[in-house]
């Protein structure tokens, strides 16, 4: 099982328009729909992202983790079109399948721009948004202080040139953390072993095309609640990109984790937990 699956009883499956949607589903009550984040890839599961937070958050909602498609079990899938499209159709037949109208979404890095991609898109399935670690944006918004391309996505690259590398992947996988200490051995070993385990998902990842599609305008349409988390030392998506999601979503409340890379759920789950319940509560979700 390790760190990337979750226990057998949590697990499930459907099949969305572009094939397998794999997620969990923990706790009960109203439903809590949050999605996995950007990582290696394969190996960023929905319950590697949300593992430390999902006992408490479903100890009051019924909380529904959707992994990536090509990240995580769901797929494999090549696309052309922006990435976080098919993305966020995973997201819906998730919900569809758990017979979910309307939910609020957590998401952390890629999985947070899906959400806004489906608030965006479908905003009667989306009732209140926390996101955070992301970009607005498909490819990116534009940086005003921060280096581009980040340490992350240097990494990332680098990976991607030697997937076998054991070593490229543990460097990578320090970028994603303030504190180096998170990158352990076994966090190492279990997400090769995932890689290993699903080359097709390696391979559809590396043939598939992102076109870049930009939602900064569209930002001020969303008006759900809203709540961004972010990583004070975020090296893949600076914090300033929380800042422009803000300052486009007047409603958007902004909360900066301190000594928390670009996974807040994983890096400082309490805290991350204290946001999203707080949220929810304010809001009555």
């Amino acid at each position: 099982m390790g760190l990337l699956d979750a226990p057998p009883q949590y697990a499930r499956s459907t099949t969305g328009p572009d094939g397998p949607v794999h997620y969990v589903v923990v706790g009960e009550g109203p439903p809590l729909v949050l999605v996995a984040a950007w990582g290696p890839q394969p190996g960023t599961t929905a319950w590697l992202t949300y593992s430390g937070v999902l006992e408490r958050l479903g100890a009051h909602h019924r909380c529904v983790a959707v992994d990536l498609p090509n990240f995580g079990r769901t797929g494999p899938l090549t696309f052309h079109e922006p990435a976080h499209d098919p993305a966020a159709r995973a997201v819906a037949a998730a919900m569809d399948a758990e017979g979910i109208t309307a939910a609020p979404v957590v998401g952390t890095s890629m999985g947070a721009t899906t959400g806004i991609v489906l608030a965006l898109g479908s905003p009667g399935r989306v009732t209140g948004l926390v996101v955070g670690a992301c970009h607005a944006s498909t490819g990116g918004d534009p940086y005003l202080l921060a280096p581009f391309p980040s340490e992350s996505g240097v990494a990332a690259a680098d990976l991607a040139e030697a997937p076998d590398d054991e070593g490229a992947l543990r460097r990578f996988l320090r970028t994603l953390f303030f504190d180096p200490a998170m990158v352990t051995d076994d966090l190492v070993a279990d997400t090769m072993a995932f890689r290993k385990e699903h080359p097709e998902h390696l391979r559809a990842g590396a043939a598939s095309v992102s076109v870049a599609h930009s939602n900064m305008a569209l930002l001020p349409e969303i008006t759900v609640p809203m709540l961004v988390v972010h990583g004070r030392f975020d090296r893949m998506v600076p914090l300033e990109q929380g800042l422009m999601i803000s300052s486009y979503v007047q409603q958007a409340d902004l909360v900066a984790l301190n000594r928390c890379g670009h996974w807040p759920p994983v890096e400082r789950p309490v805290e991350f937990a204290d946001q999203v319940e707080l949220f929810l509560r304010r809001n009555g979700l």
